[in-house]
């Protein structure tokens, strides 16, 4: 069988699978999460070719969400396809997807997750690698900019985040299709992709155009940019914080009547929180709620708890989900709303995308 020739396109998914795999130990299993898409296949031969020369193995996870007709079928195409480039382990999971109010889109993307995180570790696998491309990229700022999202969701997806790796960031979706091409492979195109009911698929049909038209090209590129460099500022803002509560939180008793705090309180210095920029103070608090009662404040119930802090009127406490706050004693003190008994406190939810 003759060899694809190298184009461009096949050299920059080689070369972006080249630079995601560097710092894995030698002799790894990383697994490709193939929807058999034109960004996952792309993805999945530029793994088979460069996993083996990095001296790692390279296998591949397709998961079934069961969603549309046929979707078995479509899984065991995209298995094949990985077995004919020579991945392995290859292994189809299917889930049931169940969308408890999120909404179907991101009620699949945790099944997907749950089931690539159960994956890696069946498998004992170093990293999955996921085909999330610099259009998505674009795609998902765009629409955390008409949410009026805060940093946390603008700064998007990141190219590494802990086992998970995304070696397409930087690469135009066109590059990922014209790899597909050049290679003689056939990716499958998804019916939900071109369905304007999904708002992504209206940003991507219908907005970025739009914007490439009125504002001229490089829209996407400055998107991704925008992502990149908000997610140096907050990472070093999240740092910062991390650092800071470590000096500021005090766990124990109640400062007026020397009980303990009830499920799990906890408290944060007034003064201190009243000294720091708002940018930090707000992660504070949200920090101590996530990482105490396992709760994600809105923006709207971070303003309020601030308020404590730079508002101070007398106010009572503020009932927020699953936690009270009262400022007392020059203490903001949080405590579990109607806490169970014993209750451990949950892990903070995790923001990665």
């Amino acid at each position: 069988m003759r060899r694809p020739r190298l184009t461009p396109a096949v050299a920059d998914t080689r070369r972006a699978v080249r630079d995601s795999l560097a710092g894995l130990p030698e002799g790894a299993l990383v697994l490709v999460a193939l929807s058999g898409g034109p960004d996952s296949l792309a993805l999945a031969a530029a793994v088979a070719f460069e996993g083996p020369r990095a001296g790692m193995r390279s296998g591949a996870i397709i998961v079934d969400h069961g969603l549309q007709e046929g979707a078995a079928v479509v899984a065991e195409r995209a298995a094949d396809a990985a077995r004919g480039l020579g991945l392995d382990p290859v292994e189809v999971r299917r889930v049931e997807v169940v969308d408890t109010g999120e909404g179907a889109e991101a009620a699949a993307r945790s099944a997907r997750y749950t089931a690539l995180d159960a994956a890696l570790l069946a498998h004992d696998a170093a990293a999955v690698l996921l085909g999330h491309t610099l259009d998505d990229q674009a795609e998902t700022v765009l629409l955390g900019l008409a949410r009026g999202a805060g940093a946390a969701s603008l700064r998007a997806m990141a190219s590494v985040a802990g086992d998970r790796r995304r070696p397409f960031l930087e690469l135009r979706r066109a590059t990922t299709v014209a790899a597909c091409t050049d290679q003689g492979l056939e990716p499958w195109a998804d019916p939900h992709n071109a369905d304007p009911a999904f708002l992504r698929v209206r940003v991507r049909q219908s907005v970025l155009p739009v914007l490439e038209a009125e504002l001229g090209p490089g829209i996407a590129e400055a998107l991704a940019r925008t992502a990149a460099q908000l997610r140096e500022d907050a990472e070093a803002l999240d740092a910062m914080a991390a650092e800071v509560a470590e000096d500021l939180v005090m766990v124990g008793a109640d400062p007026v009547t020397e009980e303990p705090y009830p499920g799990g309180g906890i408290s944060l210095p007034v003064a201190a929180l009243a000294a720091n920029p708002a940018a930090l103070r707000h992660r504070l608090i949200r920090l101590v709620v996530a990482a105490e009662f396992g709760r994600s404040l809105s923006r709207r119930h971070t303003l309020e708890v601030a308020r404590l802090v730079t508002d101070w009127r007398g106010q009572g406490p503020i009932d927020l989900p699953g936690v009270q706050v009262r400022r007392v004693a020059g203490l903001l003190v949080f405590t579990a709303d109607d806490p169970a008994p014993d209750a451990a406190p949950a892990a903070p939810p995790s923001r990665e995308q």
